[in-house]
């Protein structure tokens, strides 16, 4: 070995030895940095005042978490029923050959074209009388008209504002309390049909008031004079239930009363006329007609009451429930007021009561609708403009004359043209 090859090699050898030198310093220093300076785990012990601060916080949260958890269940249970509820109906809104079996020899014959083609193939009847006298000038399907009747649904808000106004619970003015912000008058709860409104009167005349006015009113009774197979409907000798609405419910919708078209279209004629609640009268012929004599049950103590009453009516043929007449007819006033309710056999109604208020007249019309989706009041409202529109085509109202006595009974209304 030359002297340039051993310096080479003693120079590997010092590098050799001062690498493992260093490693064996770090590895040494490295686990005596661990054992002296290295991360140890200490329990942290607070005092007890803070410990049940922290219980009570944990518990709160738990508690906040369920509750919104079970509102959020609820919502969803909500939402679900009304996602999945479906009324079912099981009776046909339309139907054939509904005029088969009506005697109509009696019956004005343009009051009675006028009434068919105005129902077309609704599964219903329309009752036209003259509430000067009581006649009945048109019935359409007369098995219907002459049945033990139906729930009146929100018709019955008509005898109720009466009842209210007679006992002086209030006016056309007065604002009903219905909640912690809410008020409303009977002009705007007639023309909207406001549940609510009728709940809270009908508490305040209670059942025996209500009762007896509405018997004053010809519920519960016959319409009619002699009228063959007429049925008498149902007033209840006793309220419903707290559970089932009690009388706030029978007076919004009627509910446990029977009504038949000619009862509501005879206290429909005692509005127009002023308060004369005349027994209505079929005449079968055309010697029956040559021969009619008025008959008059009673008369009402309604006629200071009726200008009130009448505001709410224009306002549902105007802007209210029943504004779909005005599609057909808007020529002359008409007051009205719709109902629309179902029962429990899978039958939904509709209703509609109305006259037009004429310079020639007056005519009463009761349309009642039954059937499932199609048939509700709005629609037999509509069915009424059909009505009145065939009648002012065919010039009826203008060819009309009016007596003075007449004259002087349809001025009570007092309804502004």
């Amino acid at each position: 070995m030359n002297k340039r090859s051993a310096i080479r090699f003693l120079v590997v050898v010092i590098v050799a030895i001062f690498v493992l030198t260093m490693a064996a310093f770090a590895a040494t220093v490295s686990s005596r940095s661990v054992q002296r300076y290295g991360m140890k785990s200490r329990s942290v012990s607070e005092n007890p005042r803070t410990q049940r601060k922290i219980s009570r916080l944990k518990k709160s949260r738990r508690a906040a978490k369920s509750k919104v958890a079970r509102k959020s269940r609820s919502k969803s249970r909500r939402a679900s029923k009304r996602r999945y509820y479906y009324e079912r109906f099981y009776t046909s809104s339309f139907a054939a050959d509904q005029t088969e079996g009506d005697i109509t020899a009696g019956e004005d014959p343009v009051v009675r074209q006028a009434a068919v083609e105005a129902l077309g193939n609704m599964n219903g009847t329309v009752v036209a009388i003259d509430p000067a006298t009581g006649r009945v000038l048109a019935m359409v399907n007369q098995n219907l008209a002459l049945s033990a009747g139906a729930t009146p649904c929100s018709t019955i808000k008509v005898p109720v504002a009466l009842a209210a106004l007679s006992e002086g619970l209030i006016t056309k003015d007065t604002k009903v309390a219905l909640g912690r912000r809410w008020k409303m008058d009977l002009t705007d709860a007639m023309a909207h049909s406001n549940n609510a409104y009728f709940e809270v009167l009908g508490r305040k005349l209670g059942f025996e008031k209500y009762s007896y006015y509405a018997h004053q009113y010809g519920l519960g009774e016959l319409a009619g004079w002699n009228i063959e197979g007429e049925h008498l409907g149902v007033f209840p000798s006793e309220p419903l239930t707290a559970k089932q609405g009690g009388v706030g419910k029978m007076c919004s919708f009627g509910e446990g009363i029977s009504m038949t078209p000619l009862q509501l279209g005879a206290l429909m004629s005692a509005i127009a006329n002023g308060g004369t609640l005349y027994y209505l009268q079929h005449p079968r012929s055309p010697e029956e007609v040559a021969n009619f004599q008025p008959k008059v049950k009673r008369y009402l103590d309604i006629k200071p009451f009726l200008p009130e009453l009448a505001d709410g009516m224009v306002g549902a043929v105007r802007y209210g429930t029943a504004r779909s007449l005005r599609w057909n007819f808007s020529e002359e006033q008409v007051l009205g007021k719709t109902g629309t309710c179902s029962n429990n056999a899978g039958t939904r109604y509709g209703w509609f009561a109305s006259f037009a208020n004429t310079q020639y007249g007056r005519i009463v019309t009761v349309v009642f609708l039954q059937g499932g989706r199609p048939t509700y009041g709005p629609k037999a409202a509509e069915l009424a403009g059909k009505f009145y529109r065939s009648l002012y085509d065919n010039s009826f109202f203008a060819n009309r004359s009016v007596t003075p006595s007449q004259a002087g009974e349809q001025s009570a209304v007092g309804a502004p043209q």
